[in-house]
């Protein structure tokens, strides 16, 4: 520890909230609709003592980010002058929104403040936010999720072979096509075009209905798939569980887990064999230790969904670790892009969660 910053309490100050719509690079058509920009909260927690805490938030739609910025200024109101200190502060907000409901923004803007304290804390600390969690900063196995939405299948191949930039050996596809027959063309090419080795992962987008989803699963599985994402409504947990005793192809769900009770249940219903819990759904970094604990518990692989910056570190902490979901969507806005090699994240050494702002870039996309 000689010559690292000392570990100090810190005191929260206040904070600032900046909305961004950042171009994708690749349009991403899901069967919820086509995202052609990625809209951004960036969260910056200050302290009293000088140290700034970053994050940032997903927020689907551009007209939900003025909704996420002002429960925010709720939270600030609730916690302003207290310690950081993010497992007491998660059960103060907790109780704090509980007439409201810790769902939906709410949950969102709890998290967003969540990752930013303890990435505060382990800038404090003179650490990477791995290192604080426990765990030495490591290669994760990662997947490219930025492209291959629904789309004509002669631009799928072509778009695959793009996707496999920086040595992936893993990547998603969205389906949901009209037809079973569309969903088996798109699978096909984008097979064709990968080379031997390369994992090829499906999400449906919660687009079926348990009898569509076992007609298709039943096909698909004999197709060289890894995994069968969010083929049902995401809550759906008995409907899983018919799904993952059904087919030999795994079950992926997760990503709209809000808090880890909901993976408890879908867990508890045997209601799928890998999980993939959301930092802004989960609860943060705080909610996800309490969904690695229980993944830990059950023997039962977890990925991360979006936030690959901070996510690789939290997957470097995570006993099951399986693979982190890789997008390039908040690269435009930092100064320092997570760093893939080899078809892994390169979790940094620096401290904190490695998020830094590109100023300018901000400047420039800010709505």
């Amino acid at each position: 520890m000689h010559g690292r910053p000392q570990s100090q309490p810190l005191n929260v100050r206040g904070f600032r909230a900046i909305g961004v719509e950042v171009p994708m690079t690749f349009a991403l058509g899901t069967s919820r609709g086509a995202i052609t920009k990625a809209p951004l909260l960036l969260v910056d927690l200050e302290t009293q003592q000088g140290v700034t805490g970053r994050a940032y938030l997903w927020c689907y739609l551009r007209e939900a980010l003025p909704a996420v910025a002002s429960i925010l200024q709720a939270v600030l109101e609730t916690v302003k002058g207290d310690v950081l200190a993010p497992s007491d502060l998660s059960a103060k907000l907790s109780k704090r929104f509980a007439l409201i409901g810790n769902e939906g923004i709410v949950r969102m803007a709890t998290a967003g403040f969540d990752m930013a304290a303890w990435d505060a804390l382990a800038q404090s600390a003179g650490l990477p936010l791995a290192t604080m969690l426990g765990a030495r900063p490591k290669p994760i196995p990662a997947y490219n999720s930025s492209g291959l939405g629904l789309m004509p299948a002669e631009r799928l191949a072509d778009e695959a072979e793009a996707l496999l930039s920086g040595g992936f050996r893993a990547v998603k596809l969205r389906l949901g096509y009209p037809t079973l027959e569309d969903d088996l063309l798109a699978v096909r090419t984008v097979k064709k075009r990968l080379p031997p080795g390369v994992a090829l992962l499906i999400d449906y987008n919660q687009a079926l209905d348990l009898a569509e989803a076992q007609r298709r699963g039943r096909a698909l599985q004999d197709e060289g798939v890894d995994w069968l994402e969010e083929p049902i409504r995401h809550d759906d947990y008995g409907g899983y569980a018919t799904l993952a005793r059904e087919l030999d192809l795994p079950i992926q769900i997760g990503e709209n887990f809000s808090g880890s009770d909901d993976m408890q249940t879908a867990l508890d219903a045997g209601a799928c064999d890998y999980v993939m819990p959301d930092l802004e759904r989960i609860g943060g970094v705080t909610g996800w230790q309490r969904a690695a604990a229980l993944a830990a518990t059950r023997r039962i692989r977890m990925s991360s969904h979006l936030y690959p910056e901070i996510s690789a570190h939290l997957l470097a902490a995570t006993p099951t670790c399986h693979y982190l979901e890789y997008v390039d969507w908040a690269d435009k806005i930092l100064e320092q892009p997570l760093v893939i090699e080899d078809g892994h994240a390169v979790v940094p050494e620096r401290p904190g969660n490695g998020i830094a702002w590109n100023n300018a870039a901000v400047e420039r996309y800010r709505v």
